[in-house]
């Protein structure tokens, strides 16, 4: 790869992070500004209750996932990467505009969880498309022996999103009282999302389209029946199984140890919330960098063994980590035991994008990545936070951490069974396969594709 394609690779996957770090942070601006802005859409009650309703809410949005994995990663399958991944971005900061200027409860009454729980499934349409889509983009747009590497900016992006929303709650609680965080100051991140969406949006249009779409375009004109729900379905069904477990326990893990953690150090271990947001911030701020580390070593030595890695600390330390975390009030080992969570964690993140990306052809990447994976996050991802605070309600919280553990033994199961997806990569392979037990074995009848 010239100098030259390699600044053109920069830059485009310079534009797709900007644009998945504003359409992250709208999303997990919801998560992080929930336990200040639970009282305005719902009546009054304990705190724990309040933050019941917002996670309820929360996992509605997730209900939509997958019918914006589907519908999305069939528009990028047929209409292009940018596009899609432009669409995403507007649907997104659309819920963020209207959760910023909806009145609270006491003004308007039950309509204002209503239009909170539109707005959500609004953006739970755009973030379930956002996955497949982007994950599609980074692999194809990276050269050969470093798809890894490129695609691992996928969740550098998201992780700046979340870092974008800590921030922005760490200036506003150093300037406003508990107060008027509570009153007004909430609505400020969802502005600036909705504000930020409308920048993106320009970006993503000038974003070059893959290589890899525009050939596959070409090509329709002779075979118009690839594509779709149908063909991913009937031809690639053990591939979909393959993404389903590989997703669950990186998907659970992910929303425990940042989304819900930091609630968890607030609620249970009864740390300030100024301080988790530093505590999360820099915890972050560590895992987004070791996103790119880990996916280079897995250019090198493959996406299963880092896989294997990550289902095997999980199993091991989710439970030790969660125990000890919610007895502490000690600021500094709440950090290492996040960042330690976070580490395994690195594991499954890195390799997210690529890993599922390796399994479809460039016909129905998109949808094939994307669909699952929204499935995954809405049945289990999205059901994390609820399930955990319900079993606090009832007194059992300990289980929610052995529901974790239970969850990515699922993905140990799925990375020993799979093969090596970075040997006959479907990004270096003809997309006609056939579909052997888990593995990706090219027809012998295929032809070479870029």
């Amino acid at each position: 790869m010239s100098h030259q394609q390699g600044d053109e690779v920069s830059l485009n996957v310079v534009r797709g992070v900007l644009g998945n770090l504003v359409e992250w942070y709208d999303w997990f601006v919801y998560a992080s500004f929930s336990i200040y802005f639970a009282a305005s859409f719902f009546p009054a009650g304990n705190l724990t209750a309040q933050l019941l309703s917002t996670a309820v809410v929360f996992a509605v949005g997730f209900l939509m996932r997958p019918l914006g994995g589907w519908l999305l990663g069939r528009y990028a399958d047929r209409f292009g990467r940018r596009s899609a991944l432009t669409l995403s971005v507007t649907l997104m900061s659309v819920g963020s505009l209207a959760i910023a200027v909806t009145p609270g409860y006491q003004t308007i009454g039950v309509l204002a969880p209503i239009i909170l729980v539109l707005a959500r499934l609004t953006q739970g349409l755009s973030v379930g498309g956002e996955f497949g889509s982007s994950a599609a983009y980074l692999s194809e747009i990276a050269p050969a022996g470093r798809r890894g590497f490129y695609s691992s900016f996928q969740y550098v992006s998201i992780t700046l999103g979340q870092l974008a929303a800590l921030f922005v709650m760490i200036i506003m609680q150093a300037w406003l009282t508990e107060q008027q965080m509570s009153d007004w100051g909430w609505r400020v991140p969802f502005a600036i999302g909705a504000i930020g969406g409308l920048i993106v949006m320009y970006l993503r249009r000038t974003m070059t389209e893959s290589r890899y779409f525009e050939e596959e375009t070409a090509s329709r004109s002779t075979d118009r029946g690839r594509g779709g729900l149908s063909t991913l379905l009937t031809g690639y069904w053990r591939r979909l199984i393959a993404v389903f477990g590989l997703a669950i326990g990186g998907t659970v893990a992910f929303y425990t140890f940042t989304t819900y953690l930091q609630k968890y150090m607030v609620n249970t271990a009864g740390i300030a919330k100024s301080t988790v947001s530093v505590i999360g911030f820099a915890a972050l701020f560590l895992f987004m960098l070791m996103q790119p580390v880990v996916g280079a070593l897995s250019d090198r030595w493959g996406r299963k063994p880092i896989m294997l890695g990550f289902s095997i600390s999980g199993m091991v330390l989710t439970v030790p980590i969660m125990t000890i975390l919610g007895t502490t009030r000690n600021p500094w080992i709440a950090f290492l035991l996040m960042t330690t969570g976070l580490t395994f964690l690195t594991g499954y993140t890195a390799l997210a994008a690529i890993i599922k990306a390796e399994m479809f052809p460039t016909s129905v990447r998109a949808l094939g990545v994307g669909l699952p994976h929204a499935l995954v996050a809405a049945t289990f991802g999205g059901m994390a936070e609820p399930i955990a605070l319900a079993l606090k309600q009832i007194g059992h919280e300990s289980l929610f951490f052995w529901w974790v553990t239970g969850c990515i033994a699922l993905t140990f199961i799925a990375a020993v069974v799979v093969s090596e997806p970075s040997r006959n990569s479907a990004l270096d392979t003809h997309p006609s396969f056939s579909d052997s037990p888990v593995g990706l074995t090219p027809e012998k009848h295929g032809k070479p594709q870029r």
